[in-house]
């Protein structure tokens, strides 16, 4: 096993890429078909049958997730947001040329929420039942050139309550056909991974070629690596032949003497273009996206980015967009990522299992790092609740059925896709499979001083599975990573740490990840001192983050979480988790203001309020104070400030009402207990020479008046447009909750409207719903035809808002 008793760097590489499959397979020409399937929620006799008749099935575009758009029903599981699952198909027709007679056909797709089966022109291509992990079948021995050929996907998500948290049903990313020759580049075939070496770097590259034909070939490969700027650097021919029926591998290196390297804050991007040659004609070509960076893992110092010291400042996220589900467009991240980034997050957790493709590219674009996961659970199922939360009696569906025969092929494919992306800095093995009786139990688990800081749900059990099999499984586990790449560490979160030290599972990882477990940060760094600790899973409040912000031993913390997403709910009516620093919608919450006066290295001021606590003055200030400046008049309202700021002031229509105070790092917060009166409330953030830096502000406000169109994001063919509830004066009126309309006039439709109320159980598949803090987010799919296009919102009572845009 591979020991980081001493500084370890890992370096990898990313770049920009054209056509985003290319990355993603390696080969080929490939074009998305993601538009007009046939799609029937129910299990259809001979579903996969040419001649059966689809007419009258729903007609969809993927990614298409179905669960989001069922009836929220409290006789649905709570763990999976209260929506129901089942079993779908869906049916395209696609006409394959008969000029491409001679050519192989795949077909690649991203991801199928689950237990899915593939099938063309009534014949099936296989079986695939993960449900995250992305996949290909080789249909050229089924299909029929020259003519329409009927691709037929069966889905079965009958176990709906099979995960903890919201999971989507159905086709829910892309699928691509592509189409290459006999002799091509293999799947996920290029690899490249430089190496720092005393003249600059290495970019050591490795190249697997299928040859499908019947013959053998003799190829040439040539290697070319582009800068930022489109300048070809450095670039290299080799030959080799591969038999027939084989595949061949091709090593190589490319000297680079100075890169620009990727970091978070300049993520220099490269191309690696592979072309391939048979008697000089090129039959294959990619272009794996690259940029160059160094990684360093020290059990005393932490983590290094290029010899950077740093803290990763990173949170856990789910794959699901609130109203949108798990079929999440591409602006829709990528406008979530910035605004996390712009809170001072710096780390993305992929808890717990792969995330669109998409997601991977923009965090290589934008400069975060990924720690990338894989697994829930392995060979035991764990607690699913059914009634909410921790509430009443759990069920037990899960994946655990299928991880003996898929567990280290999903895994070892896993690393495959993504193991060029320089934003990933670690793959994970599991989160929280050593939970304490859930499945596994211990011995220790019966003494009283164990060291947990989580529910144990009893003593020692010895009926459960014994917890000593996890050492192994990571083992297999481990080697199956390291088979594809050795370039990054492998860790785990880990939920029973004091369980897990009894077992050889935290010595199979590189680095292993602490679940809500900052207490034992010191005593397992004495104990274990080659061992390189961070917080894998981490609670929001002021002393988890100093765990790691004091001790230089821990490299940093992944909150839980970033953003709030479905599933995990609480007793109905509850939609999702609400612990993130984002809402559903994607927009900061106060926590996220707090957060970010934690970790922005620019300057921050928040104000917020709530009714000063009756009981305990004393009460620690919340983190979860809403900007709201409406109460009754001569009310005692506790007035809170998020800042960086080492003092701040607070003033209320200009004139001072609560004394300068200092930073309190005991909480993070300045807080003032005032009487209520109208009025503009400001709160003034100033340097230790009473120099202002930073300023914030809210405003009483009125009775609703008219719907305000305040912000619009459109690329790509989406347009994300926020509608804020305000008054006369164009204040924001945050006690707001008026039903809204959407009315689009063009080539567009609704994808969904998104209020970000938890407990809002309502229907979210029509065009009209409820503000919530005065404030709702409408997500517009073009259909890509040419028009004028018009969004327009009303409300009773209030002065309609709309959009127009030129298409």
């Amino acid at each position: 096993m591979l020991k980081f008793n001493l500084i370890v760097s890992l370096v990898s590489l990313w770049g920009i890429v054209s056509n985003p499959v290319s990355a993603q397979v390696s080969f080929g020409e490939a074009s998305v078909i993601n538009r007009n399937w046939k799609f029937i929620r129910e299990d259809v006799h001979d579903g996969q049958s040419v001649n059966i008749a689809d007419e009258k099935w729903q007609t969809v575009d993927l990614p298409h997730d179905w669960s989001i758009r069922g009836q929220l029903s409290p006789a649905h599981a709570g763990c999976t947001g209260y929506l129901p699952g089942g079993i779908g198909w869906y049916r395209k027709t696609v006409n394959i040329p008969q000029e491409k007679q001679g050519e192989k056909v795949y077909l690649y797709f991203e991801g199928v929420y689950n237990r899915s089966e593939v099938f063309i022109n009534g014949k099936s291509l296989g079986k695939r039942p993960g449900g995250y992990i992305s996949f290909m079948y080789d249909a050229t021995p089924c299909v029929e050139y020259g003519r329409d050929n009927v691709i037929a996907v069966r889905v079965d998500h009958s176990l709906s309550a099979d995960s903890r948290w919201y999971t989507g049903s159905g086709i829910y990313r892309n699928v691509w056909m592509v189409y290459a020759g006999p002799v091509h580049i293999a799947r996920w075939g290029v690899y490249a991974c430089p190496e720092q070496t005393g003249k600059g770097y290495k970019l050591n590259v490795e190249i697997t070629l299928e040859n499908g034909s019947s013959a053998d070939a003799a190829l040439t490969v040539q290697n070319e690596l582009i800068a930022p700027g489109g300048k070809t650097v450095a670039g290299n021919r080799k030959k080799l032949s591969v038999q027939a029926g084989r595949n061949g591998q091709l090593t190589t290196a490319i000297e680079v003497a100075k890169p620009a390297l990727w970091s978070l804050d300049s993520p220099n991007l490269y191309q690696l273009r592979t072309t391939v040659l048979k008697d000089g004609k090129v039959i294959d070509r990619t272009v794996t996206a690259t940029g160059f960076r160094t990684f360093t893992f020290d059990a005393n110092r932490g983590f290094a980015l290029n010899g950077e010291w740093m803290k990763m400042k990173g949170v856990c996220i789910h794959h699901d967009a609130g109203v949108l589900g798990s079929a999440v467009p591409r602006e829709v991240w990528k406008r979530r990522l910035l605004t996390l980034k712009e809170i001072g997050v710096n780390a993305i957790r992929t808890s717990h299992n792969p995330q669109a493709p998409d997601l991977y590219e923009l965090c290589d674009e934008l400069g975060l790092l990924v720690l990338n996961e894989m697994y829930d659970e392995w060979v035991f199922p764990k607690r699913k609740w059914i009634e909410g939360w921790n509430v009443g009696t759990p069920g037990f569906q899960g994946s655990y059925d299928i991880f003996k025969d898929w567990g280290e092929e999903d895994l070892a494919d896993f690393v495959r896709r993504d193991r060029n992306h320089p934003a990933v800095f670690a793959w994970s093995i599991g989160n929280e499979v050593d939970y304490p009786n859930d499945p596994y139990s211990h011995p220790i688990l019966g003494g009283e001083k164990a060291g947990f800081t989580q529910a144990s749900y009893g003593g020692y059990n010895p009926d459960a599975p014994d917890a000593m099999q996890l050492g192994e499984i990571a083992k297999r586990l481990v080697k199956a990573v390291k088979e594809h790449d050795r370039s990054r560490p492998v860790t785990a979160g880990l939920a029973g740490v004091a369980m897990s030290n009894e077992t050889g599972y935290p010595g199979a990882l590189d680095i292993a990840g602490y679940n809500y477990t900052e207490n034992k940060y010191d005593s397992d760094h004495e104990k274990y001192p080659d061992r390189i600790i961070y917080g894998s899973e981490n609670r929001h409040d002021l002393a988890a983050w100093k765990a790691v912000r004091d001790k230089t031993f821990i490299f940093g913390q992944f909150l839980w979480t970033g953003i709030d997403y479905l599933g995990e709910s609480g007793r109905w009516p509850s939609r999702g988790f609400y612990s993130g620093l984002l809402d559903f919608g994607g927009f900061i919450k106060p926590r996220g203001y707090y957060r970010q006066a934690l970790w922005s290295d620019r300057p921050v001021a928040y104000i917020g309020t709530y009714p000063a606590p009756e009981r305990d003055a004393e009460r620690a200030p919340s983190m979860d104070a809403w900007p709201v400046w409406n109460y009754e008049d001569g009310q005692l309202i506790r007035v809170v400030c998020y800042t960086n700021a080492a003092k701040a002031k607070l003033l209320l229509d200009g004139t001072e009402a609560g004394q300068t105070k200092d930073g309190n790092d005991n909480t993070g917060i300045i807080y003032w207990d005032i009487p209520f009166r109208a009025g503009k409330l400001e709160v003034v953030g100033m340097d230790p020479d009473n120099r202002e830096i930073s300023r914030n502000h809210i405003r009483s406000s009125r009775q609703p008046y008219a719907l305000q169109i305040v912000r619009t994001d459109e690329n790509e063919g989406l347009a994300q447009i926020t509608v804020q509830v305000v008054d006369e004066a164009g204040v924001p009126v945050m006690l707001s909750d008026n039903e809204i309309t959407c009315h689009i006039t063009g080539p567009a439709r609704l994808l969904g409207l998104e209020a970000s109320n938890n407990s809002d159980m309502s229907d979210y598949t029509d065009n009209r719903h409820r503000a919530f803090h005065g404030r709702i987010l409408a997500y517009i799919l073009t259909t890509g035809e040419a028009g004028d296009l018009t969004v327009r919102f009303t409300s009773p009572w209030l002065k309609p808002a709309e959009v127009r845009m030129q298409l």
